[in-house]
């Protein structure tokens, strides 16, 4: 069995889990956690374990793709091994659909409508999105309407994680399909990281938390700017990596703070092997998807000058800069890919729990939760 962390179907394994993490010391798949969890309690998910049935044919329909861009509909037996999964966007189907997948933004802007009421018997409608409550409108029309939640958060019933890090001694039970990211020590001397610390902000608002404390911090340190508010990216497919890579910081700060939203802003700073600094959620909101010393956050400090005062000593301590990379050496990361793989991950979440059809209630005041 291969453990999974993001996509527990019930609170007591979930309590489970915390005192397992809590016991382990780090966040994710403590191997001490792999005896007290059945493969039965996890219903979908990157890694959750599925027994094949080729008898269980279950078709996804997706409904729109998000924002409007299509993505190649995948062969989920072929990319990721689950058996008996198909997904389609022919809206023909609809009447035969298992279930509907509709992206929240898409609806929710107008640029599409809910699927035809009323709908198939037994048919489920799962929500689909990884935006932020501030950045999710319309929330409150919806209740009622969906089966299934399916988001970035660890307690939605399928949990689409922006990243998440797998030890070292459970890199073989990784499916076939998933290609996880070795990070090493990322201990590379200084002439290699010549530069402090980066930022690349796509969306730059004045009412941001992250703007005012980015104007807080570069009175006191050297910070790069780049995106549409400062220098240009360099083309490439991981040219924001690629530039991380010269730098010792990066600041991964969403553009609003809420529950388990931790994006790829995070996972690229990882990937790049500079120390993240944070700003988001809460230390142990954090805590729950990497080591506390794999990241800094803004939040352990006072003031601006005073996490600017850790930067520097940290930049000219090796002794620090081990402290908060060396945990590397013992983790992969891995990237789950946009749409396709969510597609798959929505059709097998939909075999797991066939026979059961719920009601998603309540979901704005979860979702702000």
């Amino acid at each position: 069995m291969h453990p999974d962390f993001f996509h527990e179907e019930n609170l007591a394994v979930r309590r489970i889990l915390s005192l397992c993490l809590a016991a382990a010391g780090f966040a994710l798949v403590p191997g001490l956690c792999l005896l007290l969890l059945s493969p039965d309690a996890l219903p979908g998910g990157p890694f959750a374990p599925f027994l094949e049935d080729a008898g269980r044919h279950t078709l996804l329909l997706v409904w729109v793709h998000p924002f409007g861009t299509r993505v190649q509909i995948p062969d989920c037996r072929e990319r990721f091994g689950f058996s008996g999964c198909e997904v389609t966007d022919d809206r023909s189907l609809y009447a035969r659909a298992d279930a509907v997948l509709i992206h929240h933004r898409d609806v929710s802007s107008g640029a599409a409508r809910l699927p035809p009421e009323p709908r198939p018997p037994g048919q489920k409608w799962i929500w689909l999105n990884l935006e932020s409550p501030t950045h999710s409108s319309r929330l409150w029309e919806y209740e009622g309407v969906y089966n299934l939640t399916m988001s970035y958060r660890e307690d939605s019933d399928v949990s689409l994680p922006y990243g998440l890090l797998i030890p070292d001694a459970h890199l073989d039970e990784v499916p076939r399909g998933r290609l996880p990211y070795a990070l090493g020590g990322g201990t590379a001397p200084s002439d290699l990281r010549p530069r402090l610390v980066a930022w690349v902000v796509s969306h730059w608002s004045e009412s941001h938390a992250r703007v005012v404390f980015y104007r807080l911090l570069k009175d006191h340190v050297q910070v790069d700017v780049f995106g549409r508010a400062g220098q240009p990216i360099p083309p490439g497919r991981d040219s924001v990596v690629d530039l991380i890579r010269r730098y010792r910081f990066y600041l991964a700060m969403e553009n609003s703070q809420h529950t388990d939203y931790i994006t790829e802003k995070l996972w690229n700073a990882v990937r790049g092997g500079a120390i993240p600094v944070v700003l988001g959620p809460s230390r142990k909101n954090y805590e729950r998807f990497l080591p506390p010393e794999a990241f800094i956050h803004v939040e352990d400090f006072p003031t601006a000058w005073d996490l600017a005062q850790y930067l520097l000593e940290v930049k000219d301590s090796p002794a620090l800069i081990q402290k908060h990379l060396s945990w590397r050496k013992h983790y992969n990361l891995y990237i789950p890919s946009h749409w396709g793989e969510h597609y798959c991950t929505a059709c097998r979440a939909t075999q797991k729990s066939r026979g059961r059809i719920d009601i998603v209630k309540n979901l704005t005041r979860w979702f702000y939760s």
